[in-house]
């Protein structure tokens, strides 16, 4: 049943629609895979050998084969998507003319999904793409001595970087490559103005203020000729090196030339748009730079000068960043394994026989195969994929990090780089980003951002001509959109276009404004245009704190599916978009009939429309729809599909086929629908602690499955290989009733902590035999052999059913490790009911920890008897700021009782007048409060609460995960202190402050004992125990490890240290003769005697 959707006065369709969310990760691959390959290889070809006389390789073009295997196929058996690179490639041989030809595999190319992501071994992973600044030139500022001076810097796509300055008596310098400076006139000698003259001639129009630049930096510039110029450079870059006007000039047109050089188009690009004179002209090669470019830098920075208004530009603009998407960062590696690739072909061009030698023998493909690998495997953008839910897998595709190689990092990025800039509107979203050390340095694309060619964020804007808005879409970028006049999108408009306000609030040259209506240029093209996907979800987010709001938007990526999902009352029209691009969801693709439903799969009958005239009229097809079933993902959550249709159901192209595990009717459902009462009870809800009804564990309303997978690997041992089996030593038959002859555990079987799922028995070291062992050999054969049991047992606190078993061996062709037979691979499914200790969310960053979950007949209940599912703190409201749960909760009451899903869009929600007229429709209290009755007693509250309906997210912190208790465990070998962490089965730690908590209530004895015996005390803690297996008394502690730790650590300083007064030292420490026995030993002793 279609969901039924009503919509409030202030909802306006958007005037543009949504792109494909996940579009800059696939236009981007395609980018690569059709073009960004062939530029490389146009640029390296073709290979000359050393001489540049005999052989040359050419590289013709390249194909990309289909997959090996399907995507299914790769997941389940640990393989990567990928395809086969071919190359076909010419070797001429100069001297005679000979050529031959050839297509060769160059290495296998791991293949994009349709969801944007990639499979690598089987897992899951999104290349995330880098926010970096752009190529071209930046103007900066210096003050030096209350004066700005200009400089600038070029940066180009690969090369040396050309920077810039200016000193306070007007020199002007520049430094190539971050090395000692020179006179900037000497680097137009070099691009070819060899004169004096020349060079003030060029400047003559700019440079005529209070301090002639050029004339000072001539008097500096110790060159008078190109060659000498050269010289100049060569010196600053090869210092202490030979330099002569020829290997000099040799060397610099090398750095310039367009084989070292490449300011790109994007460098290009930029330049023209910072300095208008450099757009109209036209250069013969615009990838390096000339004396016109040169030119008009100097130029400017002379202009900037002699400007005491100028201000130097402003690299955190959008407009000065851009983006490098996966195609642009793979082809930089690709470029990188070419250029090893050209070294090994060049190398074996000079020691090959010329005549026989073939183009496939001059090719070594491995460094180019190595960077792929390398780049998928160890690059800091190329991640795991985030797949806790639908959401959280679309967002991790739409992230921008600042940081990777070439970008910044944590440590030295200031506040500057991690503000929200006026230019993020519409581009980058400007409330979600991490809480902590990379705030700021990672956002998140807003929802109708695009990339354009040159990798630079736009957004888009429909035209206004003459205050009617027209049906043309511009995309601008952040420098195009300052030049504008642009309306907000909540402005009023009528069935023609015309906007109706004489005034509205918008933009003008980037600052808020109010703008008459005849000098609107453009207008949003939708209210949420500024946010994120996840930021949209939150309806009324215009009454929440941004802190709050960041909170709402990062915690629905950490919601887990429960078993059922349910779409929320209250939405903002967001929710159908999200499920559709994140490519979970099953849609038709064509027209027709369910003929067929199952678990495992939808059938489609449908027409197939004739080819030619006069044929057989249409003939009717079926194509199947495979469904995923209990998948595992990434974070262990369940990713599986439901059909949502029924047999006989007619289906259009487009329409959900299956939900997935997170959406309700195609609909994203991240949490369940709950009705909340705003109360203090009893204090068990105090600070942000949450009360819930049993009945959301008897209706498994929170119920989620988690799958967990274990690997357990067979080696062969020096000592001979390891047998998996059901005959374990020291075993007894309970714990191998659910192994098969193998000693694998079987499928549907319950396992908890300690269970065995592997029987595995590895060889032990041959000994010299004693006398009985050669007797229970001699009786037993081979039975008491050498062996040691070395199963897989189901870690501490892990429990569930055994699910799925894959086995991958060496006999059957499986790709394994060194050293490895067979690998064996259990999947583990558990239901996890809601228990005190989880954390649950609410979409306004409203989250807190189930503190008790209370029998419904305890629960406070209304007058008609029905009793609140939640009950949330009051107090967690007000100081927060995040009103928007609470008109959440009254508007979701009125949609519950009236049957419908509200839509409230980000920014164009309900208004309060319509949340009191819906409230009073459905027969409640304009208010939304009401008397309610404590479940206890039967008596009324004194006052009236606040109830209503509240969508509610169990997130991925789940205590199972994180309760954790240690009697006995391992101990570090440095400091013997028990370790620390739940993976190492560890110890809390009693800090400084917990031992002045005991201090400051003098309990002694319980201090000496968590300082020592519980601690690091070795001898100590040997003896407690001894002692209490005996059940006698405790002896007196002794000296902690910790302790002969910081006495070496003395002695390394060369401090002679010596105890005096203790007994117990360990060997290793008795260096000096201990002369005083320990008076608290003999007390004790005394002691004990007394008693």
């Amino acid at each position: 049943m279609p969901i039924q959707k009503k919509y409030f006065s202030r909802y306006r369709e958007p005037l543009a629609s949504l792109p494909n969310l996940a579009e800059m990760q696939l236009k981007s691959f395609e980018w690569l895979a059709k073009e960004g390959i062939g530029e490389i290889l146009k640029e390296f070809s073709p290979v000359l050998d050393y001489t540049g006389e005999e052989l040359a390789l050419e590289f013709l073009d390249y194909s990309l084969d289909e997959p090996k295997f399907d995507e299914n196929y790769s997941r389940v058996n640990n393989l990567s998507y990928e395809a086969s690179l071919r190359l076909r490639i010419r070797l001429v041989n100069k001297r005679t003319g000979e050529k031959k030809e050839q297509e060769i595999f160059l290495a296998d190319m791991p293949i994009m999904t349709p969801r944007g992501t990639f499979l690598i071994n089987g897992v899951e992973r999104v290349i995330v793409s880098q926010l970096a600044r752009s190529f071209g030139a930046y103007f900066t500022a210096n003050i030096s001595r209350g004066k700005k001076l200009f400089g600038a810097k070029i940066i180009p796509s690969r090369g040396a970087w050309l920077e810039f300055e200016t000193e306070s008596d007007g020199t002007m310098y520049v430094k190539v490559d971050r090395k000692r400076k020179i006179a900037a006139t000497a680097l137009l000698r070099i691009f070819g103005m060899e004169k004096n003259e020349e060079i003030k001639d060029a400047f003559s129009k700019v440079d005529n203020g209070e301090v002639s630049f050029i004339n000072q930096t001539l008097e500096k510039d110790s060159t008078k000729t190109a060659d000498d110029a050269y010289v100049e450079v060569f010196k600053r870059i090869r210092q202490g090196e030979l330099a002569t006007p020829e290997n000099a000039r040799e060397l610099v047109e090398l750095m310039f030339g367009p084989e070292r050089y490449d300011i790109s188009a994007v460098g290009r690009y930029k330049l023209g748009q910072r300095l208008p004179a450099l757009a109209s002209m036209k250069v013969k090669n615009p990838r390096i730079l000339n004396k016109e470019d040169m030119i008009v830098v100097i130029s400017e920075i002379i202009s900037l000068n002699n400007n005491p208004l100028a201000v130097q530009d402003d690299i955190d603009n959008l407009g000065n960043r851009r983006v490098r998407s996966v195609g642009e960062m793979l082809q930089q590696r690709l470029r990188i394994g070419l250029a090893r690739m050209e070294r090994t072909i060049k190398d074996r061009m000079s020691t090959s026989d010329l005549a026989t030698v073939t183009p496939a023998q001059l090719l070594n493909a491995r460094p180019f195969a190595a960077v792929i690998s390398e780049f998928f495997m160890t690059n800091q953008l190329s991640q795991f994929m985030d797949q806790t839910n639908v959401l959280s897998e679309l967002e991790h595709k739409r992230r921008v990090s600042a940081l990777g190689p070439g970008g910044l990092t944590r440590e030295r990025s200031g506040f500057e780089v991690r503000d929200v800039h006026p230019s993020y509107y519409g581009r980058l979203c400007p409330i979600m980003t991490p809480e902590g050390p990379n705030i700021g340095l990672i956002n998140y694309l807003a929802g109708y951002a695009k990339i354009n060619e040159y990798g630079i964020l736009e957004t888009p804007y429909r035209k206004v001509v003459d205050g009617r808005v027209s049906k043309e879409l511009h995309y601008l970028t952040a420098f195009e959109e300052v030049r504008h006049k642009i309306a907000q999108a909540g402005v009023s408009i009528d069935k023609e276009g015309n906007i109706l306000d004489e005034e509205c609030e918008g933009r003008a040259s980037g600052q808020p404004a109010l703008i008459p209506r005849g000098e609107i240029n453009y207008m949003d093209v939708s209210p949420q245009q500024a946010f994120s996907v996840a930021t949209s979800l939150v309806p009324f987010l215009e009454h929440d704190d941004s802190t709050r709001a960041m909170m709402g938007s990062n915690m629905q990526r950490q919601a887990v599916p429960c078993v059922r999902p349910q779409a929320p009352l209250v939405a903002t029209g967001m929710e159908e978009k999200a499920a559709k691009d994140s490519g979970r969801l099953v849609l038709a693709d064509v027209d027709g009939i369910v003929s067929k439903v199952d678990a495992n799969s939808v059938t489609i009958r449908y027409e197939k429309p004739r080819r030619k005239v006069g044929a057989p009229t249409k003939a009717s097809e079926e194509k199947t729809y495979e469904l995923m079933t209990f998948v595992r993902s990434n974070q262990s959550t369940v990713i599986h599909q439901r059909p949502s249709v029924k047999v006989g159901d007619k289906v259009e192209k487009g329409d959900v086929l299956a939900d997935t595990s997170l959406t309700d009717r195609g609909h994203l459902a991240l949490g369940q629908n709950l009705l909340v009462a705003f109360l203090s009870w009893g204090g068990a809800n105090f600070e942000d602690a949450i009360i819930l009804s049993d009945r959301m564990v008897k209706d498994d309303v929170f119920t989620s499955v988690l799958i967990e997978d274990y690997t357990v690997s067979v080696r062969d041992t020096k000592l001979g290989p390891e047998i998996t089996t059901h005959d374990i030593p020291n075993v007894g038959e309970e714990r191998l009733k659910d192994l098969d002859e193998d000693g694998i555990v079987r499928i549907g079987a319950e396992v908890r902590p300690g269970d065995i799922l592997v029987g595995k028995i590895s060889p032990k070291g041959e000994s010299d035999l004693t006398p009985e062992e050669r007797l229970l050999r001699a009786i037993f054969g081979e039975k008491a052999r050498d062996v040691k049991d070395t199963s897989f047992r189901m870690p501490h606190g892990r429990k569930g059913r055994v699910v799925g078993i894959k086995i991958f061996s060496r006999e059957k062709g499986d790709k394994l490790e060194t050293g490895v037979i067979k690998e064996i691979r259990i999947e583990v499914a558990e239901m996890r009911k809601v228990s005190p200790g989880d954390k649950l969310a609410g979409r306004h960053g409203n989250k807190g920890v189930i503190s008790r979950i209370l029998p419904q007949e305890d629960m406070p209940y209304l007058d008609d008897g029905t009793p609140v599912d939640i009950i949330l703190n009051p107090l967690g409201v007000a100081s927060r700021m995040n009103i928007g749960q609470i008109l959440e909760t009254h508007l979701g009451w009125a949609a519950q009782k009236l049957g419908y899903m509200a839509i409230t869009p980000t920014l164009a929600g309900a208004t309060e007048t319509e949340i009191k007229e819906e409230l009073k429709k459905a027969g409640l209290p304009e208010d939304g409060k009401i008397k309610l009755f404590d479940g206890r007693t039967g008596r009324e509250f004194d006052q009236k609460v606040t109830v209503g309906m509240i969508y509610v997210m169990k997130l991925s912190h789940m205590v199972e995960d994180k309760i954790h208790m240690r009697s006995i465990g391992p101990y570090s070998l440095i400091t013997q202190q028990p370790l620390g962490g739940k993976a190492q089965g560890g110890g809390q730690r009693f800090g400084e402050m917990e031992v002045w908590a005991l201090e400051g209530y003098g309990a002694a004895h319980t201090l000496q004992e968590v300082l020592t015996i519980k601690s690091d005390d070795v001898l100590g803690r040997a003896a407690a125990y001894d002692a209490i297996v005996r059940g006698e008394p405790f002896r007196a502690p002794n000296m902690p490890a910790s302790f002969h730790v910081l006495v070496n650590e003395l002695k390394g300083l060369s401090l002679d240290v010596e105890l005096k007064g203790v007994e117990s030292v360990p060997e290793e420490i008795e260096e000096k003769e201990i002369k005083t026995k320990s008076r608290q030993k003999e007390r004790f002793e005394e002691y004990i005697e007394a008693e």
